[in-house]
């Protein structure tokens, strides 16, 4: 069967409005001997004619941003790549944009930096709370002693991977009861009906990528339970549905998506958007406790946030809709939990007032943030130089890939420095065991 060439059809009209029959026959001149149909030869032509319509399409979108909403100003954190503060910029080109800025941890996205925060007046951007609507960290500290457990490690790893699901479509083996699933009216009001069986099936698995679950030790000698994953399929494909529905584009280098709060479009996707966040907390609720139980000990502490997804929030005299991808709310006295990689410490952070925290949209880093791809990660360090350095800091690895080794992160207290006097660290978490997707176990649900 032969392969769908999304030029063909484009390729056709160009051959017949040249007045040539796109079946007609013609020497290929790559295969000597061989033909090949006539509208193979306006390829080009259509794939150039594409790119120019998406080009006009780019600013038609720009230059029907209101007056009132340009020139919004923008606060950056750290030192970025000239392309991560190029595609902020152009994100605030687009919509009722009040004002945005981007965390130190930031880097390229699709549509809009991960690390970026944008604050819109009666908008919500679809590009910008992302695919993996509702992705976020739980950490939980319990009244287990470090010691106690540490000979015990490479059981309570098996005792997780035997329990919590990684990787690719993966569903648990016991259906997860929780009342998200069971409320009807959300369902409904999201248009997400069709997937509830799915995302079922779904509910507490982990993923893959930068996915994880980790125990750590903080400075009392304390474990914590850490997790990081969002809202798996369901969030994905809520994203991809109104996306398309919005007329927006997928990729890294396009206009982002917005719709207006009020428009029938705009409520259907908040809906989902709401449905999808209290899933992905219902998830890494579940794992956390499963964990728990796997560890022993009770919790005596909680700290849960989402980083990518948008809330109505009052910033000045203006009620605003804030979309953080990749962020972290640090309100003056919020708590959030911020992880660095799979080798260096994690935090507990809060929020302070201030200035810049102002500046920021009270928002902060959601992560280390990568120096490198994950292809050119594994062009540049190996496994071994991964277990190396886990060895060395005492870290018990299960799973993992060298795509998400601590030499493709920042170093995080770098990147909390540069936050300046916006948050504070009350907990810093030492990570003695890390629970990933293993190699060649991808994901399609990670943003």
């Amino acid at each position: 069967m032969r392969r769908s060439d999304p030029l063909e059809a484009p390729a056709r009209e160009l051959a017949m409005a040249a007045g040539l029959d796109p079946e007609a026959r013609i020497p290929n001149p790559d295969k000597p001997g061989k033909t090949m149909p006539v509208w193979t030869q306006f390829r080009d032509a259509a794939r150039d004619a594409r790119r120019d319509a998406a080009r006009a399409r780019e600013a038609e979108i720009m230059a029907s941003q209101p007056e009132t909403y340009r020139d919004a100003p923008l606060t950056v954190f750290g030192a970025h790549e000239s392309g991560t503060v190029d595609q902020m910029r152009n994100c605030l080109r687009v919509g009722n944009t009040v004002a945005a800025t981007l965390c130190a941890d930031g880097h390229l996205g699709y549509a809009q930096p991960v690390g970026g925060v944008i604050a819109y007046e009666g908008q919500v951007s679809i590009s910008g709370v992302g695919f993996d609507i509702g992705c976020g960290n739980l950490a939980v500290r319990l009244d287990m002693p470090a010691a106690r457990i540490r000979d015990d490690v490479p059981d309570i790893l098996t005792g997780i991977r035997r329990t919590i699901s990684f990787g690719i479509g993966r569903a648990n083996a016991a259906r997860v009861e929780h009342e998200v699933l069971d409320d009807d009216e959300a369902w409904h009001a999201s248009g997400m009906g069709d997937y509830r069986q799915k995302a079922a099936a779904q509910l507490g698995t982990v993923g893959s990528g930068n996915h994880y679950v980790d125990l750590f030790e903080d400075e009392a000698g304390l474990v914590w339970i850490g997790v990081h994953f969002g809202s798996r399929g369901l969030g994905h494909t809520s994203a991809t549905r109104y996306l398309k529905a919005a007329g927006g584009r997928d990729g890294m280098h396009v206009p982002p998506t917005v719709v207006d709060e009020a428009s029938e479009l705009g409520q259907r996707y908040l809906a989902a958007m709401e449905l999808a966040g209290r899933y992905a907390y219902a998830g890494r609720e579940w794992v956390v406790e499963r964990v728990r139980a796997i560890v022993g000990g009770a919790v005596t502490d909680s700290v849960h946030n989402h980083h990518n997804y948008a809330w109505k929030e009052r910033h000045g005299d203006r009620d605003l809709w804030v979309v953080r991808k990749g962020a972290t709310p640090a309100f003056p006295g919020q708590r959030g939990f911020v992880g660095g990689s799979m080798g260096d410490d994690a935090v507990i952070l809060e929020g302070l007032e201030s200035d810049a925290s102002r500046a920021a949209l009270y928002s902060t880093i959601h992560g280390a943030g990568r120096v490198t791809s994950r292809k050119e990660a594994h062009r540049r360090f190996t496994r071994d130089q991964m277990h190396d350095w886990l060895r060395e800091r005492g870290v018990q690895l299960s799973g993992g890939d060298v795509d998400e080794s601590p030499m493709a992160y920042r170093r995080l207290p770098e990147v909390l420095a540069a936050q300046g006097d916006t948050v504070r660290v009350l907990h810093r978490l030492r990570p003695f065991a890390v629970a990933m997707a293993g190699a060649g176990e991808f994901d399609p649900f990670k943003d």
